[in-house]
């Protein structure tokens, strides 16, 4: 068998047994970024890794949105890892994603390591103790999202709502409680968690940058610019909301627009997985013959 450094997009969809609509999902998530010379896409054997990595993962329960957010969360956790799914060991515990490094195991989303059994137990008898903060029920929520079972995601869900009970305007409980939505596929109750958020906290990137997305999957694009728009005047050094807006902005044929945004997300993270697509978005655009 002939070793090639490239292969075309149906070479690839074959060699990962994977759908021409599975594929575009993943890349629209940057879980790969192809080259692109004309019309035809290319990838080289780091992509087909990463992406044998990333379907693995997502055939254990691990959904494409939280691994993309992962992958994101490690980036800016260790800058010197560019493509975590080929450069760190990487495993799904239930529906989260687990790193091992240096021997240690970290949830990337919330940067926290995982307990062991020991801790774990201690936590339950904690959790049933009187006279809670709104952040305690927040710091049980993260714990109990780690362990990704069916009954420990209704915890986490039940912890936030708690910490709302006793502060409804708990940014943390509001954007958790959201994402968690988000993830189990109630993107109208994450959209109203987001705002909720937006509203009670105005400067508050991460809740636009939230809602812009959630917004933006949900086909909402001129709410969705209008939210990310908001995320990046807050932060202008945010690379992912200037990555999601450019997004936006070309769905919707604001093209001059998108464009400021794919150049200052390639000045803040030009090294990343998906700056090649940024260039592309950038290079200038041939005519049919």
């Amino acid at each position: 068998m002939v070793t090639t450094d490239r292969f075309s997009r149906r070479e690839f969809q074959r060699m990962l047994d994977v759908t021409e609509k599975q594929l575009s999902y993943w890349e629209r998530l940057r879980l790969v970024a192809p080259r692109k010379k004309g019309a035809e896409k290319s990838y080289d054997f780091q992509d087909l890794i990463t992406l044998r990595t990333a379907k693995q993962l997502i055939e254990k329960g691990v959904s494409a949105q939280r691994l993309q957010r992962s992958i994101v969360a490690l980036q800016k956790q260790l800058g010197e890892v560019k493509s975590p799914l080929t450069e760190l060991r990487i495993r799904a515990n239930g529906r989260k994603v687990i790193v091992e490094r240096a021997g240690v195991h970290l949830e990337p989303i919330s940067g926290q390591t995982v307990l062991n059994f020991e801790t774990r137990e201690l936590m339950d008898k904690v959790r049933v103790m009187p006279q809670h903060t709104a952040d305690d029920w927040v710091a049980m929520g993260v714990e109990r999202e780690q362990y990704d079972s069916e009954a420990s995601l209704r915890e986490a869900s039940e912890a936030y709502q708690r910490a709302l009970n006793l502060d409804p305007s708990n940014v943390d409980a509001l954007n958790n409680l959201g994402m968690l939505s988000y993830e189990q596929g109630n993107l109208e109750d994450a959209m109203v968690l987001f705002r909720r958020a937006t509203q009670l906290h105005p400067h508050h990137v991460l809740s636009h940058f939230n809602l812009g997305s959630v917004l933006e999957e949900s086909g909402k694009l001129e709410k969705a610019r209008k939210y990310l728009r908001v995320a990046v005047r807050l932060d202008p050094q945010h690379a992912d909301a200037h990555y999601n807006l450019a997004f936006v902005c070309d769905r919707l044929g604001a093209l001059a627009e998108a464009r400021r945004h794919w150049r200052r997300y390639l000045e803040l993270d030009p090294d990343s997985s998906w700056a090649n697509y940024a260039r592309r978005r950038l290079a200038p655009q041939k005519t049919g013959n």
